[in-house]
């Protein structure tokens, strides 16, 4: 019988196109060792894969890091008929290799076409002992088995702009963005004119981003990201990356000649990353942040954005702006046991020393721990 040509095909057809996809060999190369065919299968294997669409699975973000002096290498999968399958880039640190980008990539994981597969065991090699991930998409099932735990990854849709936002919100979303319109004004009154910018190439407000972020570092106890000079390198030559395809985007909004809110993120199709967003701690009672992000909804058509990845978080501003969430995952492959087990104690170390009254000194054995896995 013949079959109608809107039919799906035979289970059998379809574990014979994957078999034909599955990698079986891997190299790892430099970055600037990849071939004008391994880079136009970068493209195509993240286009045919709606899972890949955030911007630092785009080459460009890759290349960028690079750039700026963290060191990339990608390891290349081809399947039996040397096609190019899969792409991962990383880095590595001693014995331990990370995703391109860590600690400040959000979206982790290889390039590669649906239905197809990565064998993340090829990454152990060349004195490569662990491949650790903080951000995992779960896009290639072969890392199933080093899934140690998932964390929400809220984005907001804003198809449509503000109004279409606004039907898709929550209550309390729609709640602060109505009360992010009524401190714009107040802010008009006591501080001068509002106005919002919403894609500046203004290499002057990206250093006031990092200065204030720097300052929140310092504030709240966190270590400082900017601490090493390549990462804001990495953001002023992501500034100058302009286009659709790919590009950073520099957001701002002034009250009167006051910088109160601004954001760098990265922005690839019709997605835009939220990334660095900061807000002047002297204008904190306008809740400015709100303010910056219903101006980005607003002009959401006009950039070409249709979604907007807030990252993982439980901040409250994230819980409650959030139309929906997706998972990333957190794991480590490795064939050593003892450092598995390593992990669990980490784990353990973190989880008791937010609960506990003994933190500092827990916090202390997780930096050995940590200092341990990185030999």
């Amino acid at each position: 019988m013949t079959m109608p040509s809107d039919a799906a095909p035979p289970a059998r057809t379809v574990q014979a196109a994957q078999a034909a996809q599955a990698v079986r060999t891997v190299r790892t190369v430099g970055f600037d060792a990849l071939t004008a065919e391994e880079l136009d299968a970068w493209h195509s294997l993240r286009a045919a894969n709606p899972l890949l669409d955030s911007p630092y699975f785009h080459p460009g973000f890759t290349a960028a890091v690079h750039a700026s002096g963290f060191e990339v290498r990608v390891a290349v999968g081809r399947d039996g008929g040397g096609t190019v399958r899969a792409l991962l880039p990383h880095h590595r640190e001693g014995s331990l290799a990370r995703p391109v980008g860590w600690p400040g990539a959000d979206f982790q994981g290889p390039v590669l076409a649906a239905g197809s597969s990565f064998p993340p065991s090829a990454l152990l090699t060349g004195g490569v002992r662990g491949f650790s991930f903080d951000h995992l998409v779960e896009s290639c099932p072969d890392f199933a088995p080093w899934v140690e735990s998932r964390r929400a990854s809220p984005y907001i849709d804003v198809t449509g702009g503000l109004e279409g936002y606004l039907g898709r919100a929550s209550r309390s979303g729609r709640d602060n963005m109505a009360q992010a319109r009524r401190r714009a004004r107040r802010a008009e009154r006591d501080h001068g004119a509002v106005r919002f910018t919403a894609d500046a190439a203004d290499p002057e407000i990206l250093g006031r981003v990092v200065a204030l972020k720097r300052a929140q570092y310092a504030a709240t106890g966190v270590r400082d990201h900017f601490a090493e000079p390549g990462r804001r390198e990495l953001l002023e030559r992501l500034l100058r990356v302009r286009g659709p395809s790919f590009g950073g985007i520099l957001s701002a909004v002034h009250a009167g000649p006051h910088l109160i809110a601004a954001h760098f993120g990265i922005r690839s199709g019709n997605v835009l990353h939220w990334w660095f967003p900061v807000y002047d701690p002297a204008f904190a009672g306008l809740a400015p942040g709100w303010i910056l992000l219903r101006e980005i909804a607003a002009a959401a058509p006009s950039l070409g954005i249709t979604r907007v990845d807030l990252g993982r978080g439980d901040d409250e501003y994230k819980r409650r702006a959030k139309t929906g969430e997706t998972a990333v995952c957190q794991g480590l492959v490795t064939r050593s046991a003892a450092r598995r087990a390593l992990r669990r104690a980490r784990d353990s170390a973190v989880a008791a020393a937010k609960a506990s009254p003994l933190g500092p000194g827990l916090q202390n054995m997780t930096r050995k721990i940590r200092t341990l896995m990185r030999n």
